[in-house]
């Protein structure tokens, strides 16, 4: 009996216009949202290709300055932006430091309309360690991008919702149920059935629609094959929730209006409630402090430094002997000064940052903890680790970013204090940057998806006693 429900069920499905204006709309939604993802994520590289052209050019008549200089030929240059100044080639031509996307990163935008994705740290400051951001509409903030996150996460489900949300009640209220119910088949079991080839069909078609549109796009699946199933894995999990969803509310037996009321007060509710009260509930346990105040802060140590630069100084000469010089005569410029009260301000902002930066553990911490309430909020999670744009990818290119502003630092210390001139051969061997991709795991978010809907389908065979209990009370 079942493998004949299921033929008829496959064969009604595949005439029925809904399915084929579902693939169509499918199709065009993905596409669209994959099309919008790569013109930022196109925007995003033209940008820092933009920016190391000009520090190409830059470089070429810096060296070609500096060329002339070592061979004693005169150059219409300020004294201050003489590249054989050490101080100069660290200012005024920095490396660029930049978390360039890869080839998933169209998926999902993530924090990437939010984070700066390049610095050019220079031996100055480390300024962007409190302004890592960048300014951005307010109403894109608001909305987020229409990406392929955004139609996985917000609309999927609403496409699921209207796929099952009357698999019973449609028979009941139709009059076909008592004809059903009349024969030798498990009413639940047949419900379990009907969803269950709509999810399998549903997954076919979404498999099939991006396996085409990232082929489109020139992304080589087989090469790719690990984590275009991560991918897969992902969506496919979240989709089973929500039939598992489906399948709880045909259970209990409403009618039609009453299913989609529910289902759509879940969507509200895991989509869109949940997320929003454990975001405010972190916020309020966890507050950041004021950046203003952290701003006004260091302007207020860098002004006390400033006034007592000469004391600092010698302190510093005194806590480094091998920059100290012997000759009496040599006097200190601006930038001995300068760098050596840098290294207190550092030391007295340490405290600062480091407690900005525990207050955004401590959020990121509560965040992660509760982000199974709502898998929406999981998948979603997943869907910017595999794009490289999650809160955590920024976090670890902000740390590499600074780790490099201080090695970019420390390597032109010793020529400032020991009075050497920048050469050419010394630009060779300057500091330079590669970033480091930081490695995800989906397998956790898929496994835990996987296992809550197989418990819902559990507990809607449990509950079977009640769908039987109504089916006799409609039939009789």
């Amino acid at each position: 009996m079942f493998k004949y429900n299921f033929i008829y069920e496959f064969k009604r499905l595949i005439r029925s216009q809904w399915i084929q204006v579902l693939s169509i709309l499918l199709f065009a939604v993905f596409s669209f949202a994959v099309f919008n993802g790569q013109q930022k994520t196109q925007k995003r590289l033209e940008e820092i290709s933009s920016v190391k052209e000009k520090l190409k050019t830059s470089e070429a008549q810096m060296l070609s300055v500096l060329d002339s200089i070592e061979q004693g030929f005169q150059v219409s240059v300020s004294r201050w932006r003489l590249p054989s100044n050490p101080m100069t080639i660290g200012n005024k031509h920095p490396r660029l430091v930049e978390m360039p996307p890869h080839q998933w990163t169209f998926i999902s935008t993530g924090q990437s309309d939010m984070y700066s994705h390049y610095v050019k740290p220079t031996v100055q400051a480390n300024d962007f360690e409190l302004s890592f951001t960048e300014m951005t509409s307010p109403t894109q903030l608001l909305f987020g991008s229409f990406d392929l996150t955004f139609v996985i996460v917000y609309l999927l489900p609403l496409i699921i919702i209207a796929f099952g949300f009357n698999i019973l009640s449609y028979e009941r209220e139709s009059g076909a149920l008592k004809l059903l119910a009349s024969q030798p088949v498990s009413l639940t079991f047949w419900v379990f059935q009907k969803l269950v080839l709509r999810f399998l069909w549903l997954s076919v078609i979404v498999i099939l629609t991006l396996y085409l549109i990232f082929s489109g796009n020139g992304i080589n699946i087989f090469k790719e094959m690990a984590t275009f199933f991560s991918l897969i894995g992902v969506i496919c999990a979240y989709m089973l929730f929500w039939f598992a969803l489906a399948f709880l509310v045909n259970i209990f037996g409403m009618n039609s209006a009453k299913n989609a009321l529910v289902l759509i007060g879940l969507w509200i509710l895991f989509v869109l409630l949940v997320p929003t009260v454990i975001n405010q509930v972190g916020n309020t346990l966890y507050p950041m402090p004021s950046r203003t105040i952290m701003v006004n802060k260091m302007r207020s140590i860098k002004a006390n430094a400033t006034k007592k630069q000469d004391e600092i100084l010698d302190n510093y000469l005194r806590d480094h002997p091998e920059f100290a010089i012997n000759d009496s005569t040599q006097n200190r410029t601006f930038w001995h000064r300068y760098m050596a009260s840098q290294a207190l301000i550092d030391k007295a902002l340490k405290p600062v940052v480091s407690n900005y930066n525990k207050q955004l553990r401590k959020q990121q911490n509560w965040l992660d903890k509760l982000k199974w309430l709502s898998p929406s909020m999981r998948v979603k999670a997943a869907l910017n680790n595999t794009a490289g744009t999650s809160t955590t990818d920024y976090e670890n290119f902000r740390n590499q970013a600074l780790a490099f502003s201080e090695q970019w630092r420390k390597h032109f210390i010793p020529f400032l204090y020991n009075n050497t001139p920048f050469s050419s051969k010394d630009y060779e061997h300057i500091p330079t940057y590669q970033y480091r991709q930081k490695a995800h795991s989906n397998m956790a978010t898929i496994g835990i998806l996987f296992a809550i809907a197989l418990l819902m389908f559990a507990i809607g065979l449990l509950a079977s006693k009640n769908l039987k209990y109504k089916m006799n009370l409609t039939i009789s």
